[in-house]
C-alpha cells in the first residue's frame, strides 16, 4: 500500500503541481501500480485516500521495464489559438505532459518550446505575472542540459500556475488541467506499451480507478462548463479508458485491442483539445465582386 502522505522523489514533476487541490473532501480507494518500485511510488501524488502517480512517474516506471524511444514521442509544441478558457486550461495540461516527454528525450529545444507555449496560455488565463523568472530558468537549464534541475523547475513552474488558479477561484480549471495532463500521459504510455510485442509495461498503466475518478469529477462541473464539447470529449475518453483498463484477465490479443482503443480515444481527445478555433476570414476588398453596372 502506498503511504498516506506525499513525498518528493527523483521524478516528482509537472503533474504534482496540478493534482493537489482537485478533489477536496472526497474519498476513493487507493490506486495501485504494481510495476512501480518504492522510489517511484515516493514521487506519486496522494489525494485523500486516492494515490495518483504523475505522468512523469509513469514514464519513469516504463523506463524500468521497457526501452521507450522518447525522441520519437516528442510532438510539436503548438498551443491552440482560442478564446475558450476551458480549452486553454486543458491545453496547459497537455503541454505539461509534453514537457515531461521532452525531458525524458533530453530535448532542450522542445522543453523551451513547451515552456513558451505554457507561458502564452497562462498569460491568456491571467495567471502568468509571477512566472517570467521561471521561464528564464527553464531556458537556462535546457541550454545546459541540466535535466534534474529542469524537472524541478518545471514542477515549481506548474506549482505557481496551480496556486494562482486556486487563488483566483479557478479550481475547476485545475481539474481540467489535471485531467488533460493525465489523458496525454495515458496516450503516450499506451503507445510505448503497444510498441512491445509482449506488452511489457502494461501493468504500469493499469489505473482504472484514476481514470474513472477524473471522468466522474468532470461530470460534476457546473453545467455550462461541463457541457463544453472539449470537456465532454475528455470525460468520455477517460470513462472509456477506465472501462477497458478494468478488464479482468484479458487474453494477450484482447489486451492489445483494449490498449489500442484507449490510445486512439486519448489521441483523438488530445487533438480536439489542441485544435485552434476556426476563424472565418472576411473577404478582402480585392476579393469582393464589383457590382454589376
Amino acid at each position: 500500500m502506498y503511504p498516506e502522505t506525499m513525498a518528493t522523489g527523483r521524478h516528482f514533476a509537472i503533474m504534482a503541481a496540478f493534482l493537489l487541490p482537485v478533489f477536496p473532501g472526497k474519498a476513493a480507494p487507493a490506486v495501485m501500480t504494481p510495476a512501480m518500485n518504492k522510489e517511484q511510488r515516493q514521487g506519486a501524488v496522494f489525494l485523500d485516500s486516492l494515490s495518483i502517480p504523475c505522468p512523469g512517474e509513469v514514464f519513469a516506471a516504463l523506463n524500468k521495464v521497457c526501452r521507450p524511444n522518447w525522441a520519437t514521442l516528442v510532438t510539436p509544441a503548438t498551443a491552440p489559438v482560442s478564446g475558450d478558457r476551458a480549452q486553454m486550461a486543458l491545453a496547459i495540461g497537455v503541454l505539461a505532459t509534453d514537457g515531461y516527454i521532452a525531458v525524458e528525450a533530453q530535448d532542450g529545444q522542445q522543453v523551451k518550446n513547451v515552456g513558451r507555449e505554457i507561458m502564452a496560455m497562462t498569460k491568456a488565463l491571467g495567471v502568468s505575472e509571477s512566472l517570467l523568472g521561471r521561464g528564464h530558468s527553464l531556458v537556462e537549464f535546457a541550454d545546459t542540459g541540466a535535466w534534474e534541475a529542469l524537472s524541478a523547475e518545471l514542477a515549481a513552474t506548474e506549482e505557481e500556475v496551480k496556486a494562482t488558479m486556486a487563488g483566483q477561484k479557478d479550481r475547476n480549471f485545475v481539474l481540467l488541467t489535471s485531467s488533460a495532463a493525465w489523458l496525454r500521459g495515458l496516450e503516450t504510455a499506451t503507445e510505448v506499451v503497444l510498441e512491445d510485442d509482449s506488452l511489457r509495461g502494461a501493468g504500469v498503466i493499469r489505473l482504472p480507478e484514476l481514470a474513472a475518478r477524473l471522468s466522474s469529477d468532470l461530470g460534476t462541473l457546473p453545467e455550462r462548463l461541463g457541457r463544453n464539447p472539449r470537456v465532454v470529449v475528455v470525460r468520455e475518453a477517460l470513462a472509456k479508458a477506465s472501462g477497458l483498463l478494468s478488464a479482468q484477465n484479458p487474453t494477450p490479443d484482447q489486451q492489445k485491442k483494449n490498449l489500442r482503443e484507449i490510445h486512439d480515444a486519448c489521441a483523438a481527445a488530445v487533438r480536439v483539445i489542441m485544435a485552434s478555433a476556426k476563424v472565418t476570414a472576411s473577404p478582402s476588398p480585392s476579393a469582393t465582386p464589383s457590382p454589376v453596372r
